[in-house]
């Protein structure tokens, strides 16, 4: 008999059982789906991740106070000299750092924030003029920081798009109006355009002059009188010169703080290639953990299917027995068994499929700004997958009912 013959024969036997071939289906199509919407969403979270830092700007480098130890978070930095204003003043020296045409220091406090009877607990950034062409980001309404609002430390705000709906629900627009930071009157300049979140509410900020921030409303200054900064953005001249920025600003920063030759840094540099790299490695395994998980529902599928198979053939002792008593060989029986095994695999694999890719779309559609991305390898892997489930699920009791003795077999009640 060949293998046409044999998948007919097949495939009329699980007609023969609608029912249990759907039933022992069901672990395969439930495995595949989760598994494709699973890395589907894991791929949709590095996308938006890597969208989500290419917003903040371009070329940008941040410079950050403390070491990070094996790519730890912020909390993990070792203690170390914070970054001043002397800081950023050497840095801004364009003979010595060629390489960076523009920076933009914040210090960065949580506050609370009131108007109008109304108040929100918000972080206050006090920054400058440049921060929002460093960052792309300006008012929609308004005006942002000036270089006049910072030389005299002027009480002016720039409030983010969520501090405005929490102070303001029937005034999108309140440029002129008074809000208290930490009690201290400050007037509304402008209002931000909305910019979204990538790990936390972007929007959910008032911007006020650094100048200001540091000696009005925040103790900002160093043992040695030194006023700090939280951190400094820095923005490269073009993409191709970011490493070359990145190590002028290292030297600079070695010599501001007498670090020695053998000394590590007591600060650090990031690129955003950095902290995609980071949180996308982060993401990835994430990602394959889940699809672990979900693979775990693959096992179970196959291990349904081969006590079907099981079952089959046990029903089926007398058939078998029939068949090779006319001529039947044992390679015809093993292929037989084998086809069913894998087309209920396949067949549930191709169903689930399409319900992971179902799945994929609901969860885009049940988060904001996020698509998921099914890749072509994760279909191809759920169906080689559903398919080497088959095969492996289905060979012993293949192997068994090829095994049967025919005179045994036509015996068996």
């Amino acid at each position: 008999m060949n293998v046409a013959e044999s998948m007919r024969v097949a495939l009329r036997a699980l007609a023969a059982n609608k029912l249990r071939s759907i039933l022992t289906m069901l672990g395969i199509v439930i495995g595949v789906a989760a598994v494709i919407t699973l890395m589907a969403a894991g791929q949709g979270v590095q996308v938006y991740i890597t969208e989500q830092f290419q917003g903040i700007g371009t070329n940008l480098l941040f410079i950050i106070p403390g070491t990070f130890e094996g790519g730890g978070p912020p909390d993990a930095r070792r203690a170390a000299r914070p970054l001043t204003m002397a800081d950023v003043q050497a840095l801004s020296d364009p003979f010595r750092v060629p390489d960076v045409i523009r920076l933009a220091p914040e210090l960065d406090r949580s506050a609370t924030v009131v108007a109008r009877g109304r108040q929100t607990v918000t972080t206050v950034q006090g920054v400058t003029p440049d921060f929002a062409l460093v960052r792309k980001w300006f008012p929609v309404v308004g005006e942002f920081i000036s270089l006049q609002d910072l030389d005299g430390r002027a009480r002016v705000a720039v409030l983010g798009q969520t501090v405005v709906k929490n102070l303001f629900p029937d005034n999108p627009y309140p440029v002129g109006e008074t809000v208290r930071i930490n009690d201290v009157p400050f007037q509304v300049a402008g209002v931000m355009e909305e910019k979204g979140g990538t790990f936390a509410d972007q929007d959910d900020v008032v911007f006020v002059p650094l100048t200001t921030a540091q000696a009005r409303l925040f103790s900002a200054r160093t043992t040695g009188g030194e006023y700090r900064v939280s951190f400094i953005l820095a923005e490269a001249v073009s993409e191709d010169r970011m490493a070359a920025a990145a190590e002028q600003i290292r030297w600079v920063l070695r010599e501001r703080h007498n670090i020695a030759f053998e000394d590590e840094d007591d600060f650090t540099v990031l690129s955003q290639a950095d902290l995609i790299q980071t949180f996308g490695a982060i993401t990835g395994v994430i990602t394959t953990f889940l699809g672990a998980i979900a693979g775990i529902s693959l096992l179970v599928g196959g291990i349904g299917i081969m006590n079907i198979m099981l079952v089959s053939v046990t029903e089926r002792t007398r058939e078998i027995g029939l068949r090779k008593a006319v001529g039947a060989k044992r390679r015809d029986i093993l292929w037989q068994f084998l086809i069913e095994a894998v087309t209920l695999a396949v067949v549930g694999g191709l169903i689930g499929i399409a319900i992971g890719i179902v799945g994929a779309q609901l969860v885009s559609s049940l988060v904001e700004d996020f698509h998921s991305v099914i890749t072509p390898g994760a279909v191809l892997l759920a169906t080689t997958v559903s398919a080497l489930v088959g095969l492996a699920s289905g060979l012993y009791p293949a192997w068994r009912a090829s095994r049967l003795n025919p005179i045994e077999a036509l015996r068996y009640e």
